[in-house]
């Protein structure tokens, strides 16, 4: 298939522009270049003959349809999202513009490149989203994300992420755009952006420097290993059923502080410090509108689709703290960017 990867250059999306091209897929590789994007991601395909990158924001709907039409892909998997929720509580408005009026401009070139082939059935428009736009879950394990869980987004970013999926489903009813949507749990792996909890702490620790726990540390997740993500994403827009949604999760539950403990347990492994770094740990105040618990559960993508996940939480902690211990190049020039390392979410007044 030849694809088109918005957002190709970050976190998730280098992981599937990766995959895919691994798969033989030709792919297009749009990405606007922002703060958490790294082309260094992707050295590995870079000289690849199935491999193109194209810089434009999805914002500019003009520059969107012209590469649409330029490119006439078979597929677009739509990843490129502001997605970090402490920015989006100190800087909501790009959130809004990005999310909701870029994801807006991509259906609309796409339903126009769509019609111009005659509408052909195995178009697809795959929409990457979050779980986060379900809200928070109680303590109670039983209870799960599920594709009829009803939405109930609590931050900027969340509500952002959860309006873009409304604009898919009324595109797929309205137009008849054939389209499939993925909500995913947590993701963590090698490449992850280091503004975002996992890297914070491993580099943080290595610098001798506070491992900040938002409130007491009780807040669970469900992590899953970015690789397993991809492969996913790949298996939904080849076998998923057209109109379906998919919740993707890493069977991994775990609380924020046992998350930590166990990086700092692997950390004093693989980089023995002076001592343990578990003793590095400090509660900072919590995030305004932090999600107690999130959980997904993905009976339907592993009964429909046969997928599930393949590496376990503490398989994918040690592969990545290994990543960026032998990374160090990749994640030192990240630093010096906008916002990293510096606390944000605070400025709840404005």
């Amino acid at each position: 298939m030849k694809l088109l990867v918005t957002g190709g250059a970050g976190f998730i999306g280098s992981a599937v522009v990766r995959q895919a091209i691994g798969q033989d897929h030709e792919v297009i590789n749009l990405d606007a270049l922002t703060y958490a994007a790294c082309l260094d991601n992707l050295a590995s395909v870079a000289d690849s003959p199935l491999y193109r990158f194209m810089q434009v924001d999805i914002r500019d709907a003009a520059a969107v349809e012209a590469c649409i039409a330029e490119t006439a892909p078979d597929a677009i998997m739509h990843l490129a999202a502001e997605s970090h929720v402490d920015r989006s509580i100190d800087g909501p408005g790009v959130f809004m513009e990005t999310n909701i009026m870029g994801t807006y401009n991509l259906l609309q070139s796409a339903r126009a490149l769509w019609d111009r082939q005659g509408r052909p059935e195995d178009f697809r428009f795959h929409h990457i989203s979050t779980d986060e736009v379900f809200g928070s879950l109680p303590a109670d394990p039983s209870v799960k994300f599920t594709e009829a869980t009803p939405y109930d987004p609590r931050s900027p970013y969340s509500a952002s992420k959860a309006s873009s999926d409304h604009l898919v489903r009324a595109w797929a009813e309205t137009y008849g755009l054939p389209v499939v949507l993925t909500n995913c749990s947590n993701n963590y792996g090698p490449y992850h952006f280091p503004e975002k909890l996992i890297p914070v702490i491993i580099l943080n620790a290595l610098a001798g420097k506070a491992l900040p726990i938002y409130g007491d540390g009780s807040n669970v997740r469900d992590w899953l290993f970015v690789e397993d993500h991809a492969d996913a994403l790949l298996t939904v827009l080849t076998k998923g059923e057209v109109g379906r949604s998919y919740n993707i999760g890493g069977e991994n539950e775990r609380s924020n502080l046992e998350l930590v403990q166990t990086i700092c347990a692997i950390l004093d492994e693989k980089r023995p410090g002076k001592a343990p770094y578990a003793e590095q740990i400090s509660f900072v105040t919590d995030r305004p509108g932090h999600d107690a618990r999130y959980a997904i559960d993905p009976s339907r993508i592993r009964n429909e689709l046969g997928w599930r996940p393949s590496v376990t939480v503490e398989e994918g902690l040690a592969l990545t703290v290994q990543w960026y211990l032998d990374n160090e190049d990749w994640w030192r020039a990240l630093q010096q960017r906008d916002g990293v390392g510096a606390r944000l979410g605070v400025k709840v007044s404005q």
